[in-house]
């Protein structure tokens, strides 16, 4: 666990779906990213000046999974793909942050990419899949 972690960042937000939770531990590897909501504005004369919209931080979390059972590929393409959980980008659901030294949170997320599904007989390969970390989800 990190000395300062996404959560650290975030309030409490209630997932649009809340029946389960995208909670797949087997092989995966995630990477963190973080942003403001700001535009740099540059002058004639190299100065430069920050709006900032808001003192929120943008996170994500970009995951791969390189080695899934079909069944568990599957469950990550019913996320995606059924429009009663995450309808594709449109609704938000909870996921567990899982993976070598991660905080093991429960956060409310959405997709914001597409789902690469690799598949390769009885093995299947999820990589590059970016979700957008709304908040801590609720307990």
């Amino acid at each position: 666990m990190a000395a300062k972690e996404m959560w650290d960042y975030l309030s409490e937000v209630a997932p649009d779906y809340t029946t389960t939770t995208l909670d797949i531990k087997r092989d995966v590897k995630v990477t963190e990213e973080g942003e403001k909501n700001q535009v740099v504005h540059i002058g004639d004369d190299g100065s430069e000046e920050t709006i900032s919209y808001s003192d929120d931080s943008i996170l994500y979390a970009n995951i791969t999974w390189d080695k899934l059972k079909e069944e568990e590929a599957g469950i990550i393409c019913d996320f995606y793909h059924d429009s009663a959980k995450a309808n594709g980008w449109a609704r938000s659901f909870k996921w567990i942050h899982y993976g070598e030294k991660t905080d093991q949170h429960t956060y409310t997320v959405k997709f914001r990419s597409k789902i690469p599904r690799d598949l390769m007989g009885i093995v299947h390969g999820i990589k590059g899949i970016k979700l957008r970390i709304l908040g801590r989800a609720p307990t």
